[in-house]
């Protein structure tokens, strides 16, 4: 049935797939849940819906309507066809007079923001995933998310909708009578029993269909799918105004939630959020930087207008029964703060001792109920020996948690969930408080509800869709809620590992934002395709590893989800649950490849130390042969790489031994020494090519006075010659070398050969990578053990070693170690794309601080080069290599140039320098030439 559904949506020209590779893609979503669907469609034009609804009709299969994919629920995951809507993506039109925007479903909330920004007006609610979440699942879902004290729900903004039923024979206007005469029957039950507080989204908002507030476009607010599908909305737009943030710290979070009512009656809030200490320690223990909390080991971050802060805040510190408080003076520190709460999901599934999880996720109670609903699920907790961390939009009564369960006890999974659906009924709560309720907790409504309120339930589902053609599973006649529970964990084997980091993936879907602040995920950015975001490629390799596709980890699904991973690595530390996409990639190239014959790029581009160690003395040879275009063009077929990729040359005279000519090697051991040039005449080059002095700034102490040259005696650093530097690159070696000696200090280069096997690791030859860093291990030891600083100049390179626990440091690490001067670069504006290694492994902190203490104007780049090592020069990769250079890289740089000709552009990576000099025809720094102020290009 699937190709023939494919074949006729295709035939009325809606893209669809039903291959196993789109099936995996779209089995699950942020939730515990996998159903394969039957068929995948992606349609591009709102007309597409109504051809999607008649040819479901017409095979008798279901529709399923999925936004951003980012439901904690389970619904938007269904058996038959699944209808990604993020193709309809336009924001149709904005009115700034009567605030209001009218968009296609598939807009994503945050590009929703950006059109409406230049009028000053924001979209109110704004859930956790705005940079993905769309327009529709929010609609869906009756979202809410951090703001919706001061600006509403979902529900509270839809002005109009137009709709597709489920029923598709009805008459203009018959569904809305319908559902308007099913509510009429029992009016006096409805007033009373829906509505009661902001956050009862369980089941269908029926409040919005009583003859004083009728308005069905609000009342499809939360129905989840189920009703009919969306072609366009209609919201209503607010004023962006500048905000305050106060955090109050309590001693946890249960005397948090106690506080509540106090602030909400101090007057209309903002925002007032919980979050739990745990997930704030988990941000810290990743090596990311957190602004100033208050004591306490749970806080509660309120937000008010900063136009009425200075009369607002001492008066909720005084109601707040806070042991302690800070207003947060600066916009920076509050968006780092916000980013972690938004982050909270994806942290909280990592911030126990065992993987925690959704299921039991934002259930609601009237905020004066906080406090005695939280003691109670606290006990529920501990009595079936389960442990969560709870964090939520406090100041509404609805609290996120993750919780660690067992699914080898699926028994006891069902049976916590209905204890605790049966203690919140106590409190008045409502099992979802944003989420909607999905496969997870519909079967559990009887506990809300009475057959009154269900009965009515069934009448609107058959009043709209009277064939149940829409989201089967959810609301009414539900699944059981331990039906299509995901599988974990391949059970045992040697697949075991590698299954459990695949599953770190949770779903919640920050690499499938359009726009990024950071590196996850470069491909997604190009392609926009589900296969290529760091979600999807897990998707697959937990189909792999669990048996839901044939092939294994052999799969053909396996290799195009695979194809355009660029080992970047920046879901290491994007991604809020840390998929390390790069090492299961590199896994499963080294389990498919093991035994058997590899692609040619493996053996040209992963043993490329071994060769350039071969070709070096060849160097000059070498070079020129590969000018001539025929022997280029060969070089380049069998090593598998693109014909319009240029090929690196060798360096004229290797860093190492150009260094050891000059007596700045430690020959077999770490001897002292350092260049034979003195460092008088270091500082006089220095000055020179700087056209500055060579001392430091008067910016570089908070005095004013300029730090004395470091006294070589005891000052001594240790650098380390990867290959690229060595072989390659030697520029910046040379100017790392004259840098640490024109502040005075003894330098001497690691002379042993000491890889770090990373080129073997990305092209997945794991037990030769291993060998090669065990052996880098033993040549650097005895330098670490002298207690200098080892600092490593190609990141890649550098990462690689920090990663296998080997403590090699980056120039900036150094010179903030050292307090080693810097010269002035006031006036210097540098644009900088940071190695994606040094920002996910390292972090690019120290970098920019260096920079800014110097006086330079920074701009740090976004996104990946596009590069990424061999990836990026390998045949069948160069349009998305090019791609994903022009999603920020190289606009960055023209407009960087373009306003100013002489900015410096700084790329410390080797890769990211070939792309910017292959692609934009420019010359990249790395930060030590910067710093050396000297044209040392090698």
């Amino acid at each position: 049935m699937s190709r023939e559904v494919v074949a006729a949506l295709e035939r009325v020209g809606v893209p669809a797939s039903a291959s196993d590779l789109d099936r995996a893609l779209y089995s699950s979503d942020a939730s515990l849940y996998r159903v394969l669907p039957a068929v995948v469609a992606r349609p591009r034009h709102r007309d597409d819906l109504e051809a999607v609804l008649d040819v479901a009709a017409s095979a008798g299969t279901t529709v399923t309507p999925r936004g951003a994919g980012t439901s904690i629920a389970g619904n938007a995951v269904g058996p038959g066809i699944v209808v990604d809507l993020r193709g309809l993506d336009r924001v149709l039109e904005i009115s700034s007079e009567e605030r209001w925007a009218r968009v296609e479903p598939g807009v994503v909330h945050a590009s929703l923001q950006r059109a409406a920004a230049p009028y000053g007006l924001r979209y109110g609610p704004d859930p956790s995933t705005h940079t993905r979440c769309t327009i529709g699942g929010m609609l869906g879902n009756n979202a809410c998310g951090s703001r919706a004290l001061g600006y509403g729900r979902t529900a509270d903004t839809v002005l109009s909708a137009d709709v597709l039923w489920g029923d598709r024979a009805a008459a203009s206007g018959e569904v809305e009578a319908r559902l308007a005469a099913v509510v009429a029957q029992d009016l006096g039950h409805v007033r009373t029993t829906f509505g009661r507080f902001s956050r009862q989204v369980s089941g269908y908002s029926l409040e919005h269909l009583l003859p004083e507030r009728l308005s069905v476009p609000r009342f499809l607010a939360g129905s989840e799918g189920t009703l009919g599908l969306v072609r366009e909305l209609t919201v209503s737009l607010a004023p962006e105004e500048p905000r305050t943030l106060l955090v109050l710290g309590y001693p946890s979070m249960v005397e948090a939630a106690d506080a509540v009512p106090a602030l909400l009656a101090t007057g209309p809030l903002v925002a007032c959020e919980g979050l739990d200490s745990r997930i704030v320690d988990l941000v810290r223990a990743r090596g990311a930087g957190v602004p100033e909390l208050p004591r306490g080991a749970g806080w509660l971050f309120v937000e008010v207008p900063a136009s009425v802060a200075g009369d607002r805040v001492a008066g909720l510190v005084a109601a707040s029964g806070a042991i302690d408080s800070r207003v947060v003076p600066h916009a920076a520190e509050a968006a780092a703060l916000w980013r972690i709460r938004e982050d909270g999901a994806g942290l909280a599934a990592r911030s126990l001792g065992r993987p925690a999880y959704s299921g039991w996720e934002d259930a609601a109670v009237p905020p004066d109920r906080l406090g005695a609903w939280l003691r109670d699920f606290d006990a529920l907790l501990r009595e079936f020996g389960l442990d969560g961390v709870p964090y939520g939009h406090f100041g509404d009564g609805c609290v996120h948690v993750r919780i660690d369960f067992d699914f080898a006890e699926r028994g006891r999974f069902r049976e916590f969930l209905v204890a605790c659906a049966t203690r919140l009924r106590v409190h008045g709560g409502s099992l979802s408080g944003e989420h909607g309720d999905g496969r997870a907790r519909s079967e559990l409504l009887p506990l809300m509800y009475d057959d009154a309120s269900l009965a009515l339930f069934r009448a609107v589902k058959h009043a709209c869709d009277p064939d149940g053609l829409l989201n089967p599973g959810v609301l009414v006649d539900p699944a059981p809620l331990d039906a299509d529970l995901r599988p974990e964990r391949a059970p045992h084997g040697e697949l075991a590992t590698l299954s459990a980091g695949v599953h770190r993936c949770t779903g919640v879907g920050k690499c499938v934002a359009p726009a990024t602040g950071g590196v996850m995920c470069p491909s997604f950015l190009a392609t926009g395709a589900e296969k290529d975001s760091t979600r999807g490629r897990a998707r697959v390799l937990q189909e792999a590893v669990t048996g839901g596709l044939a092939g294994g980890l052999a799969d053909p699904a396996v290799d195009e989800a695979l194809d355009l991973c660029l080992s970047c690595k920046g879901c290491l530390s994007d991604c809020p649950t840390g998929v390390d996409m790069a090492a299961y990639k590199a896994e499963v190239l080294d389990r498919r490849y093991r035994r058997g014959r590899r692609p040619r790029s493996h053996y040209a581009l992963g043993w490329l130390p071994r060769w350039a160690r071969l070709g070096a003395p060849l160097a000059g040879f070498g070079n020129r042969a590969l000018r001539i275009r025929p022997f280029a063009a060969l070089v380049k077929t069998l090593a598998g790489v693109d014909s319009r990729r240029s090929l690196p040359e060798l360096a004229g005279v290797r860093f190492r031994r150009l260094l050891r000519e000059a007596g700045a090697t430690a020959g077999s051991g770490p001897a002292p020494s350092g260049l034979a040039r003195s460092a008088a005449r270091r500082r006089s080059v220095l000055a020179r090519r700087s056209g500055r002095g060579a001392g430091a700034s008067s910016r570089n102490r908070p005095d004013g006075t300029v730090p004395a040259p470091a006294v070589a005696s005891g000052r001594r650093v240790w650098v380390w010659a990867d290959t690229f530097t060595d072989y390659f690159r030697t520029g910046p070696g040379v100017a790392v070398v004259r840098y640490l000696e024109s502040c005075g200090l003894e330098v001497g280069v690691v002379d042993e050969a000491a890889c770090c096997g990373l080129t073997w690791h990305s092209t997945g030859q794991l037990d030769a990578a291993r060998r090669i860093v065990g052996r880098t291990r033993d040549v650097l030891a005895p330098y670490l053990e002298s207690g200098a600083p080892v600092l490593g100049v190609e990141p890649s390179c550098t990462a690689a070693l920090r990663e296998a626990g080997i403590d090699v440091r980056t120039i900036a690490e150094v010179v903030a170690a050292l307090d080693l001067p810097v010269p002035d670069l006031t006036g210097v504006t540098v644009v900088a794309q940071p190695h994606c290694h040094h920002h996910a492994v390292i972090g690019w902190a120290a970098d920019r601080e260096l920079l800014e203490r110097a006086g330079a104007t920074v701009t740090a780049v976004a996104g990946c080069c596009g590069l990424a090592g061999n990836w990026g020069v390998e045949k069948g990769h160069y349009e998305a290599s090019v791609a994903v250079a022009e999603a920020h890289l190289l606009p960055a740089v023209r407009a960087a140039l373009g306003a100013d000709p002489g900015a410096v552009v700084l790329a410390d990576g080797f890769s990211c320098a070939l792309q910017l000099d292959d692609l934009a025809g420019v010359r990249a720094l790395h930060l030590a030439e910067l710093l050396a102020g000297a044209d040392t290009a090698g």
